[in-house]
């Protein structure tokens, strides 16, 4: 690594059980210091035996990561692509609060992790606030996607405005406690700041991934279209123009930017894995640009560990909460 590497430190905050160390499980799996079959089961970050006992975090632990980010990707301000990230993994637990506010006042952001079924709960607002307090600016994870998709089985549409109330839940929140000083620091999907995906599952996306995928197809710069996978927006094929209704000027249906270009993927290439299409599954990684290690292309399906769900699952082999 070298010696000039940008430092970051990050805290990972949310409410009790919704996904934080799992999530940092699947961070540590990429930059390879765990297995990813490991990764979720594992909880690397609670040593303690009191947490292992009772499968919660108690104390506030770090773990420094290296990253190299693409160097179109390089905000501005920082010196070289090369990041060490010490990221660390505080309790959502309303009684540990005091181990999120000392992890907080030794971080220059916050990642904060809301289940996207659950939303916004009583101790996402308390570390919210410990966060603007501190003045710390908060990025968001709409986490377990996996819940929304399988559990769920919510359609496109569904899925999309569940996840919007989330992130303006999660905004008002943010609006309540914030006093300015730091200025606008809520949640935009269109801006970056917000990031969709499965801390089990171990994957993840940004409107920006799939901008910078689409952008050639369209012939826009991949910031302007990013702008558009979020709202009101739908592709009208007639005009070949972006507009802000449901149906196109010959009347005829047009679907949400947001479903068609990033959730109409992923919901096929959920089908595929249920199907067990191995063949189709590797086809629609290499369009999507997605990189499989030979490790993951050996994950199978977790057999489901509640006794509720031994009988009557309809997902045995992906439930396993």
């Amino acid at each position: 690594m070298n010696h000039r590497a940008n430092i970051r430190n990050m805290s990972v905050i949310a409410h009790v059980d919704h996904g934080k160390s799992t999530l940092t499980d699947s961070l540590l799996s990429k930059a390879g210091i765990i297995a990813a079959a490991a990764a979720g089961d594992m909880r690397y970050t609670d040593t303690r035996q009191d947490e292992i006992d009772r499968g919660i975090t108690i104390k506030s632990t770090g773990v420094s990561l290296y990253y190299e980010m693409p160097k179109e990707d390089i905000p501005e301000g920082s010196d070289g692509n090369q990041f060490l990230i010490n990221l660390i993994d505080s309790p959502g637990h309303v009684d540990f609060s005091s181990e999120v506010t000392a992890a907080l006042r030794v971080t220059d952001g916050a990642l904060v992790v809301v289940d996207c079924v659950e939303g916004v709960c009583v101790q996402t607002e308390t570390v919210l606030r410990q966060a603007l307090g501190e003045r710390i600016r908060p990025v968001l994870m709409v986490n377990k996607m996996d819940r929304a998709l399988l559990e769920l089985q919510l359609g496109q549409e569904e899925a999309y405005n569940s996840f919007s109330r989330t992130i303006e839940s999660v905004n008002v929140v943010i609006a309540t406690y914030n006093d300015d000083k730091l200025g606008d620091v809520q949640c935009y999907p269109e801006k970056g700041t917000v990031c969709f995906g499965s801390g089990l599952h171990n994957w993840a996306f940004t409107l920006g991934r799939f901008a910078k995928m689409y952008a050639a197809k369209f012939g826009v710069e991949p910031l302007k279209l990013q702008a558009k996978l979020w709202g009101d927006n739908y592709y009208d094929p007639e005009s070949k123009k972006f507009v802000n209704k449901a149906s196109s000027d010959s009347g005829k249906p047009l679907k949400r930017a947001f479903c068609q270009y990033v959730l109409d993927p992923i919901y096929k290439l959920f089908d595929v894995i249920m199907k067990d299409q191995k063949d189709s599954v590797w086809k629609m990684c290499d369009q999507l640009k997605i990189k499989l290690t030979n490790e993951e292309k050996d994950l199978i399906g977790k057999p489901c560990s509640r006794p509720s769900c031994a009988s009557s699952c309809p997902l045995p082999s992906l439930c396993s909460r």
